[in-house]
């Protein structure tokens, strides 16, 4: 099944929410956690979503692993530097299940600006 989302004058955190149910299948009537459905999800007008200048000033974190290894980001940098779409991608990544098939159901996911 293909799925399109609109994401102009919506906020992040609906769309990226609204895409990792349909990436897990939660929506179909043969839903099961330990199997990755055949969906694609399209999410368009992303640079036109509803951003307040208040959450652009959060920041990401990420941790390497190694000593002296934190780096931290701002949403607005972000934004520069990779567009929206790395940031719909983060947001989706973070509400899919912690598990192995996780970059499976990424796989099925576009993101246009």
């Amino acid at each position: 099944m293909n799925y399109t989302i609109d994401a102009q004058g919506k906020k992040l955190g609906r769309v990226a929410s609204e895409a990792a149910s349909y990436l897990m299948g939660k929506n179909t009537t043969t839903y099961v956690r330990n199997a990755a459905p055949k969906v694609t999800v399209a999410i368009i007008n992303a640079s036109k979503a509803k951003i307040d200048d208040k959450k652009k000033e959060s920041i990401y974190v990420e941790f390497t692993g190694f000593r002296g290894g934190l780096n931290e980001v701002k949403m607005s940098k972000l934004i520069d530097e990779k567009g929206y779409s790395e940031l719909f991608k983060r947001a989706v990544y973070g509400m899919l299940p912690q598990n192995s098939l996780k970059k499976e159901m990424m796989k099925n996911l576009t993101i246009t600006e």
